[in-house]
Formats: C-alpha cells, structure tokens, sequence
C-alpha cells in the first residue's frame, strides 16, 4: 500500500480528520504533497493541524512548513507517525480517565454535545451570586472616626405608583444652621443619606430625595443654614466651620478671603433656589435653643417673598411631649403655628407628614414608564479635591447646581441630579465630595470630611458609570491610583476625564496622544477606559463625557451569546494553548457563558482551575476585548472547576466502553502503518 492510499485509507482519515473554525490560523493551504504526515519541530510538541477537505486531500495549516515536508525521508515520517500516534493514544486514556466529556484535539475545547447545558447555566448563577457575595463583603465602606453606621432599616419603597423625580411636588426645609434639618430629612426619606453632625454649617449645596407617606408621594429638599447680612466675617467663618489652611496651600491668601466671603452668598442662594420650587415649606428652629434674631429674621423673610406657599412651622427637639408643648408655645410668636416634633426619636414626624399631605396635590394623569424605560444609568463625578467636580456638574446642567470654590472640602454631601442628553437619554448625575488619602483625613480630625469620603464610596458603589476627574497639570497620582483600583473591584464602568486641559501650555497636535500614553502607563489597571479632555469652566468639551458614559453603558450592558462567546473562546484556545503542567496535564476548557451583565461576567468550566495560570487568564480577557469589545467596562472571569456527578460518572463509563471497542481498530492502524 502506497503511502498515499495509506492516508485515504477510510479508518484512519476519520481518525485524522480534523475540522478548524479557527479565524487566527493562517489559510489552510489546498496545496496536496506527499508524503502527508505530521511532524516535529522545536518550538511546538504536536504542531500542525490537519483537516479533510471536500475532495479528499488532505491539507497543512503552515505553508512555510511545506518544504520540511517534501525534503524529509520516509523513515523519519513513519517513525514520527507512530510517536504521534501513540502519544495520541496517552491523550485519549488521560482524557477518558480525567475529563468529562469530548475534546476538540485541534483547541483542547470540549464538544458539548455530552453535556447538560442547563446545569452549566444554574452552576454559572451559583458562581456569580458566590462571587458577589465575596466581594461585597471585602469591599466594606468603612466608617472612620468610630462611627457606627445606623442599624435603623429603611422604609419600604411605595409600590402604587413610579412617578418620575422632576414631576413630583417639592418639600423643602430652611431654617438657621444647625437646627437638625438634616437630621429631618433623613427621617422622611428613611435612611442616612444627609451627613448628620453635631457642628454648624456641614449642609451646603441643596440635597433631594423621595418620600410618601399614604397616598402621597413628594421630594424632599434638604438646604444649608440660612444667614443674615449681619453677621460679620469672622462670626460666618465660626459658624460655617470654614477652614483656610486644609487643602489651601496653594491658593493665596487674599483668594482664600475672598472664597470665604462669597460663601455664606452661595450657601443662601441654593437655599433661595429650594424654596423658590417647593410647594410646602418646612420652617424649622431649635426648641432647645429657643427664638433668636435669625428665626426671626427668616420668618419675616418666608412671609414677605413667599406668603403665598404653604409654611408650616416645626419647633425640633422637643424629646419630651410635655415640655415639647412648652418649648413650642415660645414661637407662636413668630406669626406661624409651630408644631413640636423630635427628629432624632421621629415623634410628631407623622403630624407633620399629615399636614404636609394635606396642602399638597395628587399627581395624576402620569404615565408610568415600565421597567425598562424607568432604568436610569447613574454617573459618578469623582476624584481628588479641588479637580473641579462640581465645575463639571454645573457645565452639564447649564445651572449652579452646586457650590463651586477654591475652598478644599466645598462639597460634602453626595448631589444626585437628573439630567437629559441632547439625544434624550436620561441620567442621574451624582456629584461627590474630594476623595484625599485616609492618612490625611484622619489626621485632620474631621469627622465631617470622613463622612464625606463614605458618601463618595456609596456613590461609586449605586453608580454605573464613574467619570474618574484628573487634573491635567497634575497628571496621575498615587490617590488617583487607589480610587481607580476601587473602580475596578467595584465593576463599575470608567470614564477619565482630563479637566482643566487649557492649562497645558504649548500644545500641538501630538500633545493629547503623548498624554494619553503617559496616563496609560501609570494607570494600567483602568487601560479599558476612554480619556475626554475637557474644561470645566468654559464648558469646552463636556459633552464628551455624556457621550462617552452613554457608550460605556451599553457594552456594560451587552450580552454576548453563547454561540458566539465559545467560538471566541475556541479561536483563542486554538491561537494559544493552556501550558501544561511539569506533571504533563494540560487544562482543558469545558463549557463557556456570561451569566451576568454589569459587569459582564463570564463562567468557564474547566477541568481543575488551578492549571490556568494568571498570566493566561489575562491573556483571554485580552482576546475577548479584542474579539467582542467591551469597552470602557471590566469583565469578569470566574474560573470553575467541574464536579463530577453520578451522571458524568455514567458518561465516563459509557466513553471508557466505547473506546475499548475502537481499539482493536487503532490497532490494526498501527499494524499497516508499520507494514508499509
């Protein structure tokens, strides 16, 4: 038997009839040679990969090895045959032995045809919700400075009815500083989203948020302490609790002073803004403390300008309801019925929602969005300090929505605002406080600035989409480094935005690529995220950010089909095959899903986790970029090993009969093999 009618021999063409799919391989060549065998080299230890075309021929995938082929002499292609064959034989014991189903030669990838598909699906959840689980609980927002988080449990969300937040009647709260509006507030929505601390003046920009209480359903508005004209600098100063020194090093003196001045003006104007859209007015003053002239001087205030909303008055710290009557009687004076109430303890809360409810208007007659019109993508502004955060906020809306200052630490709270882009997508922008290093803010003592940095890490976390704002003089930092390391173990998707761009001096057309070069190599852990380059403060380019977290949270979103992701992941395995152990064992890829979005996470089943190396689990996170997108968001990659079950025990039983049956067939292969 000539050697090629030994390789159109029937048996032994089904043994080595290989079908690639893979698109990294260079083009099989249909140029036919003989003799027509595999063979080695140096840099592979089974190299090339036969296929049987329609006509019979068998084809190499190299063609620069044809010539290797054509000038060896038989006998070196019959002794490497019968290695092949042989060490062939190994693999498909091992397999049998080891694995739990049928395996691609050409990629190491299983055939999953011998599988439960729906049992991988409901393992693939387990590993997600497994997963999840971990995480969340090693990423714990600390509460520095001893603080305890509040075990108090929110209240339950009001199931009738879904009205968007803009069409809702407004609430607002006013009153002097360090009354307990914020601590109100936190009442009627149900939760901690205001900082509470027992010093004046920690509420400055205008905080909302969604409360019901029966049939009605409103925004709360929670505002900074309203001053008088009265009041000197250095009385404003004490009791803002406005520092010059913390985060100001670099700002002159005279700027300094001037940033303190303009901040009482800044805090009563957003003040001003609440009132001005409310429907009820929540006049709040200390029963403790009793009347002073700035109650009085509010009240004149409420009633010239705003005689025609409903003001109602509320005398707080009234602990006791006996002495919460006398404590009360002292401001019936001021023109308003008061009623006493406790914040803190919640007594009075439900008069007081009473006769809230009771002045406001149903909303009806509004169509509720379903599901999915209703998911509005959240974005997070956040960063270091004085990197121009709020400036961002504010450039977008087209408003002073927030304060915006020289003075480090101007933003506190965590301002959620809805927001429409030009295309009509709606987003809910949150603006954050400056995120410094932990050795700083616990060496400066503020307990205000600690809670700060916890409501930043709440935002990233309800957050989709993170705009990570970087100064563009400064470039990356350290702390840039950790925020971006907390981005990416949150899941979340990442924009950077290079603020500030105007101050680069002499730039050119090359400017903004060596840039990005020197941004990706320092932050290599967000190398996934689009750069924007933009300056706040004459709205060059803002619209950048938009556009690109609109991106990002669709491929955040995506959902690759099953199909689809296993012939990535087949193409991968056959461009680059797992490394094999000292022992000789090789991982083998079973199965491959996404099993959630949000981040995309993807399961794959592999025969012992432990033989995939990180260095190659990066490598397929890089093909799978490269191959399906996912740009601007992280991917998870879990890692699975399979158990084996009672039905995977009878498979492999069934496999071992089936293949003492052919072997008396592979034996006779041999034998012709070594005949001719």
């Amino acid at each position: 038997m000539s050697v090629r009618e030994l390789c159109t021999f029937s048996s032994l063409c089904e043994r080595f009839s290989f079908t690639s799919t893979t698109s990294r391989v260079s083009k099989i060549s249909t140029t036919s040679f003989s003799p027509q065998f595999p063979y080695r080299n140096s840099n592979s230890n089974l190299l090339p990969f036969f296929y049987l075309n329609s006509s019979s021929n068998l084809s190499c995938v190299e063609k620069s090895n044809l010539k290797l082929c054509r000038n060896r002499p038989k006998r070196v292609f019959r002794s490497c045959e019968r290695e092949f064959l042989a060490q062939r034989e190994e693999e498909e014991e091992e397999e049998v032995g080891d694995s739990d189903g049928v395996f691609d030669e050409e990629t190491d990838y299983a055939v999953t045809d011998s599988f439960d598909i729906e049992e991988f699906e409901k393992e693939a959840k387990d590993a997600v919700r497994e997963y999840a689980f971990s995480l969340s609980s090693e990423l714990t927002i600390d509460v520095t400075n001893g603080q305890k988080q509040s075990g108090k449990k929110r209240r339950p969300k009001s199931s009738s009815k879904n009205i968007p937040d803009h069409l809702l009647p407004r609430v607002t709260i006013v009153g002097r500083p360090n009354v307990g509006k914020s601590a109100l507030f936190n009442r009627l929505v149900g939760g901690n989203k205001a900082i509470v601390v027992d010093e004046p003046g920690v509420t400055r920009d205008r905080l909302y948020g969604r409360s019901f209480w029966g049939d009605h359903e409103f925004m709360v508005v929670d505002t900074g302490g309203v001053l008088t004209v009265s009041k000197s600098q250095a009385n404003v100063m004490d009791e803002l609790a406005i520092t010059k020194t913390i985060g100001m090093d670099e700002i002159p003196l005279a700027s300094r002073e001037a940033a303190v001045a303009r901040m009482p003006s800044m805090i009563e104007r957003q003040a001003t803004a609440a009132v001005e859209e409310a429907s009820v007015i929540i006049f709040l003053v200390d029963g403790q403390a009793g009347l002073t002239a700035a109650d009085m001087e509010i009240a004149d205030w409420l009633r010239k300008n705003y005689s025609n909303k409903s003001i109602i008055l509320a005398v707080n710290k009234c602990e006791s309801p006996r002495k919460g009557i006398m404590q009360a009687s002292e401001f019936w004076s001021l023109g308003f019925s008061p009623l006493p109430l406790s914040a803190v303890s919640g007594t009075g809360t439900g008069e007081l929602l009473d006769v809230v409810c009771s002045e406001l208007k149903k909303v009806e007659g509004v169509e509720i969005p379903s599901e999915e019109e209703n998911y509005v993508p959240a974005i997070a502004i956040v960063g270091r300090p004085n990197v121009g955060k709020s400036s961002i906020l504010n450039a977008l809306l087209g408003e002073d929505r927030t304060i915006v200052s020289p003075i480090s630490g101007t933003t506190r709270d965590a301002i959620d605002t809805e927001f429409t882009a030009p295309d009509g997508q709606k987003f809910r922008l949150i603006d954050t406080a400056g995120i410094r290093r932990r050795a700083a803010v616990a060496s400066s003592g503020s307990t205000t600035e600690a809670l700060s940095v916890n409501r930043a890490f709440r935002a990233i976390r309800r957050s989709d989409v993170v705009a990570l704002v970087i100064e563009a003089i400064a470039c990356i930092t350290e702390q840039d480094c950790r925020i971006a390391e907390r981005i990416e173990k949150e899941g979340k998707g990442c924009v950077i935005v290079v603020n500030k761009w105007d101050t680069i001096p002499n730039k050119d057309q090359k400017t903004a690529t060596y840039y990005e070069q020197d941004v990706r190599e320092k932050l290599r852990i967000l190398d996934w995220a689009p750069i924007v380059y933009s300056t706040a403060t004459t709205g060059n380019s803002v619209e950048k950010i938009i556009a690109a977290a609109s991106m990002v949270e669709k491929e955040r979103s995506r959902r690759l089909g099953t199909s689809i992701l296993n012939q990535v992941i087949h193409e991968a395995l056959a461009f680059k095959s797992p490394p094999r152990t000292r022992g000789g064992k090789r991982g083998r890829v079973y199965y491959s899903t996404q099993a959630a979005i949000r981040p995309p996470t993807f399961v794959f089943f592999v025969n012992d986790a432990k033989l995939f190396s990180e260095t190659y689990r990066r490598y397929m996170e890089k093909q799978l970029r490269s191959d399906a997108g996912f740009s601007g968001t992280p991917i998870r990659l879990l890692w699975r090993s399979r158990r084996k079950t009672e039905k995977d025990g009878d498979l492999i039983a069934g496999r071992t009969a089936n293949t003492s049956i052919q072997s008396p067939q592979a034996q006779r292969d041999r034998k012709i093999l070594a005949a001719t």
